[in-house]
């Protein structure tokens, strides 16, 4: 349990840390990992697959939005600044 216990500290802070290039690295490392039964790769790896899903929905959101506000601000009064 101590190597799945390690496993499960990565993920955490791989996903704390919100970059998705090591998330992905993690993902793929994690497929090699003989030391975890399946179960216990495929738990982690959906961990893994969610928090990067959940960073791009995120991320998109967050341009669009900012993209409404700057045409709000650039349209205001019925002309553009």
């Amino acid at each position: 349990m101590a190597h799945l216990d390690d496993i499960i500290a990565r993920v955490d802070a791989t996903i704390a840390a919100g970059v998705i290039a090591p998330m992905n690295e993690l993902l793929i490392a994690l497929s090699d990992d003989a030391a975890l039964s399946r179960e216990e790769r495929y738990e982690q790896q959906q961990r893994l697959r969610v928090a990067i899903a959940h960073h791009g929905r995120h991320h998109r959101e967050e341009a669009e939005h900012k993209a409404e506000a700057r045409r709000e601000h650039l349209t205001s009064g019925g002309t553009i600044l």
